[in-house]
């Protein structure tokens, strides 16, 4: 059991730099953040040239004296690899260790994560780095675990160097044999692109109106999160050689072209994650074109780290205002935010929060991402709030260690994400559905979990194909919004849920496409056919002058977005729902079949909103904790449970206005010990956490 994640209490964290700050600094700020309620410090993880300021030359002595005074001090220290950050010294004598743009400019010197994964120069630096950092401190008593990296895919998820085309040849060699077999996953013959020879075969090059084939960039983007995870293992499998018993090894952040279950599974002991809700308020953030949610879509992300492995750490956790000097401004958190994001995070798993960061950087592209202290370090409100967050930890200590409860399932898959990402037919389906689903989750205080389904190849087993039929057991309706690709193997672990009694629902375009991306010529849904019941006869892009398509499922008009499929049940299915308007009005939109215990749905459309809060209503999984506690669709609902634990209910206020709440049963308030019920007036972004 690691010291973070014990299970015993909410522990409270910060991000330093020793290197950005005079050294007669860090005695008081470690005595202040202890003041504050900071136990733990991440460090390091930028810091390459105070290990190695010249190639084969190395000094400890820095951080020698650092970690000495952290011991002193009693504080806990995350280390990191100093890998995001190549020196300057290695990028002018090796420039075979830069990334390179899709046209072959190279990334230069300057920035942050200019590398790539496969230069076999740069892999031999890391290991040699890692190797000796390990070496050396893995011993030290303060140390509680190591972070690998920083951000692993984050500002630049495309890799077009030289290194990364002759892996790109590996990779395939090792998935398909043969040029001939490429050539036929790759469909080459469209357009005369047939391969004869695995030295004709490049990453994705620029190409006219930048068309590249749509099949080997769905490769690509699967090569890209296989060297990423090949990255961190390279890393981890050094530092297992050196940690102490108890220590743990992760990362941070989740972003694009990434298999984060694999780099879990392979690399990790659990994963944290990086929490900026305050993107959404930004003067020019695009956050606020993609969802009503504002802040709340964090809880989103959120749940995407709790799929890996239930409970997590926040590595990073909003705590000023956010802005590099080239971007990205943003205002300073409310009275009350800082707080706000901070049980966001709890009440979706988190039992690890670290503040980003201590004292705000006085030089660099990021003088504008503020910490929890300004430049020069006086007392502020910031500060003042941490230290209430901490008393707050103290008193909510004891459901630490519980997990997040939520009666409907959302299922991704890797495959269909990398997919959604390069075709636009299927990413406009997945964004609709995504935000409409959540938004509903949301407003209608139905909370949800992600799960993931294993692809056809990976290296899995039997026996973990069951625990996601487990997993998607403790769920009483799953949604499958678009299962664009789908295998066999997807179909038998969905078919055992639905046969335990479980409820599952399709949107469009289910079965389209196989694993290669290309599309399968079979009546759709394809291999879902039998476990839906259904038949696509005819289908469509909704035109711009038709508005919005409905449907009637029993007297609910039902709104059907994006894509339509025209459907009529097979045998022993039945329609329950037809549209309304269009030329295809009376035309079967919704199909019911029975299968096992349970039942399965096939939705002829994408899930907005107001289509999701139906499907709750209907489906009886609306408002999962409305026996708890009545709340304006403005707060979150969020609870907490384990095994012969009680209830831990969180109800957290996002509006800059009072939201009147009604407490159906007494609980004991863990802020304050005081027991609730009744009505309680919520001011402007405050949270509760309740013991129910």
């Amino acid at each position: 059991m690691s010291y973070l994640l014990n299970g015993d209490r909410i522990i409270m964290g910060t991000d330093y730099y020793p290197e950005h700050w005079d050294e007669q600094l860090w005695g008081q700020d470690l005595d202040r953040m202890h003041e504050t309620g900071i136990e733990v410090i991440r460090v390091a993880e930028f810091s390459w040239n105070v290990f190695e300021p010249a190639e084969g030359e190395y000094s400890y002595d820095f951080f020698d004296r650092f970690l000495d005074l952290c011991e002193e001090k009693n504080m806990k220290v995350i280390f990191c690899t100093p890998t995001a950050t190549p020196p300057a010294w290695m990028t002018d004598k090796y420039p075979e260790v830069l990334n390179a743009r899709q046209d072959g400019v190279l990334y230069r010197h300057g920035a942050r994560r200019h590398y790539n994964y496969n230069s076999v120069i740069y892999q031999r630096f890391t290991r040699n780095i890692v190797e000796r950092l390990g070496a050396h401190y893995a011993k030290r008593a303060c140390i509680i675990g190591w972070q690998l990296d920083n951000e692993i895919n984050c500002e630049k998820n495309e890799f077009y160097s030289e290194s990364d085309t002759l892996a790109f040849r590996e990779f395939l060699k090792a998935k398909y044999g043969s040029i001939r077999n490429l050539n036929k996953a790759w469909g080459t013959a469209f357009w005369n692109q047939t391969y004869t020879a695995w030295g004709e075969v490049y990453v994705p090059r620029t190409t006219l109106s930048n068309n590249t084939n749509p099949h080997e960039v769905l490769d690509y983007k699967r090569f890209v999160s296989d060297s990423a995870c090949r990255w961190a293992k390279l890393q981890s499998d050094i530092l297992r050689k050196y940690v102490k018993p108890g220590d743990f090894i992760t990362t941070n952040g989740l972003f694009a072209d990434l298999d984060n279950h694999r780099m879990m599974r392979d690399s990790l002991d659990f994963m944290t994650y990086d929490s900026y809700p305050n993107m959404a308020y930004g003067i020019h953030s695009h956050f606020t074109a993609l969802t009503t949610l504002k802040d709340r879509i964090w809880g989103l992300n959120l749940d995407e780290v709790r799929a890996l492995k239930g409970t997590f750490g926040i590595m990073e956790q909003q705590s000023g205002a956010n802005g590099w000097n080239t971007g990205m401004e943003a205002p300073t958190p409310r009275p009350g935010q800082i707080t706000l994001w901070t049980m966001q995070s709890i009440a979706h798993g988190a039992d690890y929060i670290s503040y980003f960061r201590w004292r705000t950087s006085t030089m660099g592209t990021e003088i504008y991402w503020h910490g929890i202290l300004d430049y020069s370090g006086r007392e502020n409100r910031r500060i003042r709030e941490v230290r209430e967050i901490h008393d707050k930890f103290v008193r909510m200590s004891e459901l630490a260690g519980t997990q997040y409860e939520a009666k409907v399932g959302i299922i991704e898959t890797y495959d269909n994400k990398f997919d959604a990402e390069l075709d636009e037919w299927h990413g406009a389906l997945d964004r609709m559905s995504m935000n409409g689903l959540y938004a509903a989750s949301q407003h209608t205080h139905t909370p949800v979990d992600l799960i993931y389904l294993p692809s056809e190849e990976s290296d899995t087993s039997e026996a973990d194909d069951r625990e996601v039929v487990e997993k998607l057991s403790q769920h009483r309706v799953v949604f499958y919004p678009h299962a664009v690709i789908l295998t066999e193997r997807q179909v038998r672990i969905l078919t055992a849920y639905v046969e335990q009694g479980g409820t599952l629902v399709f949107g469009c375009r289910a079965g389209l496409k196989d694993p290669t991306g290309k599309c399968v010529q079979q009546n759709l849904p394809g291999l879902a056919a039998k476990l839906t019941g259904a038949d696509v006869t005819e289908f469509t892009l909704t035109a711009a002058d038709e508005g919005m398509i409905h449907a009637d499922w029993d007297g609910t008009s039902v709104e059907v977005p994006v894509f339509n499929d025209e459907l009529q049940p097979l045998e022993g299915a039945k329609a329950v729902g037809t549209y309304k308007n269009s030329y295809y009005t009376g035309t079967p939109a919704l199909i019911e079949n029975s299968v096992g215990k349970g039942k399965v749905y096939y939705f002829g459309g994408c899930f907005s909103e107001q289509t999701a809060a139906v499907f709750f209503e209907k489906l009886d999984v609306i408002e999962s904790y409305k026996d708890l506690v009545e709340a304006p669709s403005g707060c979150e609902i969020a609870l907490r449970t384990g095994k012969n634990r009680p209830g831990y209910l969180f109800v957290l206020n996002y509006e800059k206005t009072p939201q009147l709440i009604q407490i159906k049963r007494k609980s004991v308030d863990l802020y304050t010990g005081e027991e609730l019920e009744g009505e309680r007036l919520l001011a402007p972004y405050e949270t509760l956490v309740l013991k129910v």
